[in-house]
């Protein structure tokens, strides 16, 4: 679906409520680049909807760090809680537990595995990652295109955690997309996760120079990754005019990156969009409002060409 909640919940949640909610939010990292836009966007949502105090913990990436802050929360009793998942594939047992004690639940950003089977009073609040794959091949294939290298192009993936959907789901329809496109004729060289990490990205990206592989593309699954990508291959001594290295979040280091001329696209994924939208749903769920299930926030493609339209979205 779009991004729209229905109507009744904005409705609710722009004429406020006599009472004050507590919402017990648990982020995947708080070292993580995107998750703390999503962080300061529940901040400053939370601010405009008014009533509401939001309790932060950080799961460092651990599930078992993270079940136990969803305990805690469900033992506080607040009134609704917010995750972004560290694993996705304890959802079913964290749905449980909320659903159990009668607490709302929304998952934001990082899909849960259980997506299809929410209970009643649990929604998920992201973006429909295989866009963001797509959109990404098109940006390569057509820089590939420029350089008359579709057919012969050596492609390298830097995956996310492989614990997140939204990995699988980028890397697999970018490929899809180039072998169904005009860049069919390219070889997917290797593909390796960096578990979203721009030093992790570094030093998977030296090893491959380091193997003596030709190197043209270089996708990677956020842009934290990609800008470890362009270190190293600047640190071998490329100049980033043959190279193309292209990420997704739009982040303002990426941007920053792009506008330098080292990262050649990347997608811009909405956080702002995403965390208000999930606070939205929070607080309607805790004053008994319906929602929808899932709310799909746009991917949006970003170049040069358009970057200066993103520089402050996020």
């Amino acid at each position: 679906m779009k991004m729209t909640l229905v109507a009744a919940a904005i409705a609710a949640l722009m004429a406020g409520s006599a009472s004050a909610e507590t919402i017990g939010v648990s982020m995947q990292s708080f070292d993580n680049n995107f998750q703390t836009l999503l962080r300061q966007g529940i901040q400053t949502r939370a601010a405009e909807v008014g009533g509401v105090t939001v309790q932060f913990e950080d799961a460092q990436t651990d599930i078992s760090k993270q079940i136990n802050q969803v305990n805690n929360f469900i033992a506080a009793k607040v009134d609704a809680i917010i995750i972004t998942l560290a694993d996705a594939s304890a959802a079913p047992a964290i749905s449980e537990a909320a659903s159990k004690a009668k607490i709302p639940l929304v998952y934001l950003n990082l899909e849960p595995s259980n997506v299809a089977k929410l209970p009643d009073q649990e929604a998920y609040i992201g973006s429909k990652e295989t866009d963001a794959g797509k959109l990404a091949a098109q940006a390569a294939c057509d820089l590939l295109k420029s350089k008359k290298k579709e057919s012969s192009a050596q492609v390298y993936i830097l995956m996310g955690d492989l614990a997140h959907q939204a990995s699988h789901d980028r890397t697999d329809s970018f490929k899809d997309a180039f072998a169904g496109g005009d860049c069919k004729g390219a070889t997917i060289a290797d593909e390796q996760s960096a578990a979203w990490q721009r030093t992790s990205a570094m030093d998977m990206t030296t090893n491959w120079i380091t193997a003596g592989r030709p190197i043209d593309v270089v996708f990677a699954n956020n842009d934290e990754m990609a800008l470890g990508a362009v270190q190293a291959l600047k640190s071998s001594g490329m100049k980033m005019k043959d190279e193309i290295v292209v990420g997704i979040d739009a982040t303002q280091d990426g941007l920053a990156a792009m506008a330098a001329g080292d990262l050649a696209a990347t997608v811009f994924q909405n956080a702002k969009g995403q965390s208000g939208s999930a606070l939205d749903a929070a607080v309607a769920l805790a004053r008994g409002k319906s929602v929808e299930k899932e709310v799909m926030v746009p991917f949006e493609l970003v170049t040069p060409k358009n970057m200066n339209e993103y520089a402050h979205k996020n």
